[in-house]
C-alpha cells in the first residue's frame, strides 16, 4: 500500500473511533452538488458525466450512513430551478435521476424511497417510473431515503400551504375559520417531508455556502457543514468529518 493511501486509512481509522459514543444526527440532508465543475475539472466533454459519476456515488454515501446508524438522509437531486434548462441539458439528466432511483429500489437494496418535490413538473414518464420505485421499496426497513427531485423550497411551502387551505375548505371552514388554521403546525403537516423529523445535520459539497432553497423549512434548526469537495469527490473522511464536527456543536435549536 502506498504512503498516501496508508495515511488515508490511518486517519479514517482515527476519525472512526473519533465518534465512538459521540452524538449522532438521525436525519442528515445532503446537497450533491458541483457534478458538472467535476467533468470540467477532470477534461471531460460532456457535462453529463459529471452526473453520471455522482450518481454512481450515491450508495456508497448511503452505505456510511447505514454504518453510522443514521436513520433518514435526504438527497437533492434536482431542483425547480434545474427544471428551466435547455432540453439538450435537461433530458440527459433526468434520464440519469430516474435511472440511480430504479438501482437504489433494485431487488436486494435496503433503501427505502420517499420521493418529494413538485412531481408534476416532470415529465410523466418519469413521474411513473418514480412513483413506481418508492412503491417497490415501501416495506423494507432499512435507511429512508427521502429523494428531492424537481425540488424547491419555497416551492414546497407554497404548495404546504395551498395543500393546508384546500384539506380546510373539504371540511367546510370559511373565511376567518379557514385563516385562523395557517398555524406553523398544520403548514408543517402539509410538508413534502410531513411526519418525519427535520434534519439534524446538512452538507454541501463543492464550496458553495448558502442553502439555495434546499429544505427551508425545515433546516431552522440544523447543524450545516461546508466542503470545498466536489460531489464526485466526497470522501468517507469527508462524511466522517461532517460527523465528528456535528458531534462537536452544541445545538440549542433557536434558544
Amino acid at each position: 500500500m502506498r504512503w498516501p493511501a496508508l495515511l488515508y486509512r490511518v486517519y479514517e481509522s482515527k476519525l472512526t473511533h473519533d465518534l465512538i459514543g459521540a452524538q449522532r444526527p438521525h436525519h442528515v440532508g445532503v446537497m450533491l452538488d458541483g457534478n458538472r465543475r467535476w467533468a470540467r475539472k477532470a477534461g471531460l466533454t460532456d457535462p453529463n458525466d459529471g452526473h453520471r459519476a455522482g450518481a454512481a456515488h450515491i450508495t456508497e454515501l448511503l452505505q456510511w450512513c447505514q454504518q453510522a446508524e443514521i436513520s433518514l438522509v435526504t438527497l437533492w437531486l434536482l431542483s425547480t430551478d434545474n427544471l428551466r434548462r435547455p432540453l439538450d441539458e435537461l433530458e440527459p439528466l433526468l434520464e440519469i435521476i430516474t435511472d440511480v432511483v430504479d438501482e437504489l429500489a433494485a431487488p436486494g437494496q435496503p433503501w427505502k424511497l420517499r420521493i418529494v418535490g413538485a412531481l408534476e413538473r416532470l415529465p410523466a414518464q418519469m413521474q411513473t417510473r418514480l412513483s413506481a420505485a418508492e412503491l417497490r421499496t415501501e416495506s423494507r426497513t432499512g435507511v429512508q431515503v427521502n429523494v428531492a427531485v424537481g425540488y424547491g423550497g419555497r416551492q414546497e411551502i407554497a404548495d404546504a400551504v395551498k395543500s393546508l387551505l384546500r384539506h380546510k375548505a373539504d371540511e367546510g371552514l370559511t373565511g376567518e375559520e379557514l385563516f385562523a388554521e395557517l398555524d406553523v403546525d398544520a403548514i408543517g403537516e402539509h410538508l413534502y417531508t410531513s411526519g418525519q423529523p427535520d434534519p439534524d445535520l446538512v452538507i454541501r459539497t463543492s464550496g458553495e455556502q448558502r442553502l439555495g432553497g434546499f429544505l427551508l423549512w425545515q433546516s431552522v434548526h440544523s447543524e450545516f457543514w461546508f466542503t470545498d469537495a466536489y460531489w464526485p469527490d466526497f470522501r468517507r473522511v469527508d462524511f466522517l468529518r461532517a460527523l465528528r464536527d456535528y458531534a462537536a456543536r452544541h445545538r440549542r435549536f433557536g434558544t
